[in-house]
Formats: structure tokens, C-alpha cells, sequence
């Protein structure tokens, strides 16, 4: 199994740039994307088709900004959208799709990171951000009681380690490299019991999936905000992990992860 996860910047802004004709090359089960920044019915039309893969879309309430997606070769079982509090619905951050016994998830977190680092305009302020963090801590302490595995693909926008993020020094201070954050994020690894697939596979510093400019990206200093969390089951079936940055079709990079594990409905 084959999942690709990337935050786009906008579904449409992505398609110009060759997204789409990157993707439908890359032989991917499940395509989860984040920030697809349009109206659901805007993405099930044809200038947002991918053959063989059937799309299931969560936009926000405005949706020009936010929203998730999952493009799925194999009809789920069920889908899911939203995590039940006004945050992440209202911002179409969550959407799940149900498989025989895995679950996979696209999720966009709230973007404080953008107020102080890329200059980018946002509506979420830091408070909101550790806001959503308490209450999606509660959610994953709930769904650690339903006997399934767990994939949960997205834009975190929090580097966990030091070898997550570049001059991590001068970063400590910043939204994505707060130890409140990093924090987080360890009690999701220590005490939910989820694991980082990308680092089951690749322990190396410098390999980021996100870069505030073109200039920064071309000198590799930036962050690692896209992964995958999953619980515990999954652990051994991660066979190699990747972050593709040979073409710019957002801030981000597509994060591929293949599993020994058969995706069934």
C-alpha cells in the first residue's frame, strides 16, 4: 500500500504547478491532501479527476481557505468528516475514510507558524492552534479504545526534533518549534501510542517537507511539518519512506510512505 500525503496551498494553484500529472505517475492506494482551499464540488469535477481514484472531500464553512481530501483507488467502507468541535469543523480540517481494519485520515492543524515566519495572511492566532492541540489530544485518548490501526496523514506544522527543523536555535522561540509543541507531540508518541512512520525508516537531519521560500528551500533550511502518525500495529509494515522536493508545486512537499500491508474494504 501507497499513500501520499501533501498539503497543497490550493487544490487549483497545485494543478497548475503539475501536481496532478506528478501524482497519477506515483502508483499511490490513497492521496491525502490538505488546504485544498475550495468547495467540494469544485474538486469532484473533472478539472480535479484522477483516473481509477475516486475523491471524498471536507471543506471549510469559507471555503477558500482549508479543507482535506482523500483520493482513494479502493471504495471505502465508510467516511468520515470533521472531529466534532467548532475548530477543525468550521476549518475542514479532519476528513477519515474506513478500510477492513485501518482507518486513514487527512488532517490539517491550524497554521500559527505562517503569522511569524513566511509572512503568509491567517486567521488562526497561536491560542487557537494550542486550543485545537488540547482538544485533538482528547479526540485520540477516545480512538484508542476501537480495536483498528490508525494512519494519520498530514500537516502538522510542528517540527518534533532538532533534526526536524533547520538552525533549530534561532527557531526555538517561533510557533512549530515551541516546546509546548514538540511536547505535543511526544505525548502523542509516549502516551497515545502513535508513531512517526517517516522515522521508522529515515532518522537523517535535514529532510524537511516545508520551506518559507524558494531561496530557502534551495539552501534546505526549513522544517519537517508533513508526516504520518500511526498507531502501534503499523509499526513493522513500513517499508521505505520519501519527501518528494524535485518540483515546487507549494510551500510543501509530498510525503510518500509504502506499507506491507493490503488495503481492503
Amino acid at each position: 500500500m501507497r499513500i501520499i500525503s501533501f498539503n497543497l496551498e490550493g487544490i487549483q494553484k497545485a494543478k497548475e504547478k503539475g501536481f496532478f500529472t506528478w501524482v497519477a505517475q506515483q502508483d499511490a492506494d490513497i492521496i491525502c491532501l490538505q488546504n485544498t482551499n475550495a468547495d467540494e464540488y469544485q474538486i469532484e469535477t473533472s478539472d480535479f479527476n484522477l483516473k481509477d481514484y475516486e475523491p471524498y472531500c471536507f471543506s471549510a464553512a469559507d471555503a477558500s481557505v482549508g479543507g482535506v481530501a482523500i483520493y482513494s483507488r479502493i471504495p471505502p467502507k465508510a467516511i468520515i468528516r470533521g472531529l466534532g468541535f467548532e475548530l477543525a469543523d468550521n476549518a475542514g480540517c479532519y476528513i477519515q475514510a474506513d478500510f477492513d481494519k485501518v482507518s486513514i485520515a487527512s488532517l490539517l492543524l491550524p497554521d500559527a507558524v505562517s503569522q511569524q515566519v513566511s509572512g503568509l495572511n491567517n486567521k488562526y492566532s497561536l491560542a487557537d492552534k494550542q486550543h485545537f492541540l488540547t482538544q485533538y489530544a482528547s479526540y485520540l485518548e477516545k480512538q484508542k479504545r476501537k480495536r483498528r490501526e490508525f494512519l494519520i496523514c498530514g500537516s502538522w506544522y510542528i517540527a518534533h526534533q532538532k533534526i526536524d527543523v533547520a538552525d533549530w536555535r534561532t527557531q526555538q522561540e517561533q510557533s512549530g518549534f515551541l516546546l509546548e509543541e514538540r511536547n505535543w507531540l511526544s505525548y502523542l508518541n509516549d502516551e497515545v501510542g502513535l508513531l512517526d512512520t517517516y522515522r521508522e525508516v529515515d532518522r537523517e537531519a535535514g529532510k524537511y517537507s516545508w520551506w518559507p521560500s524558494a531561496e530557502a528551500k534551495e539552501k534546505n533550511q526549513g522544517c519537517r511539518y508533513d508526516y504520518t502518525l500511526a498507531t502501534q500495529g503499523m509499526r513493522h509494515t513500513v517499508l521505505s519512506a520519501g519527501i518528494y522536493a524535485g518540483q515546487a508545486f507549494s510551500s510543501h512537499a509530498p510525503v510518500i510512505v509504502d506499507y506491507d500491508w493490503e488495503l481492503m474494504t
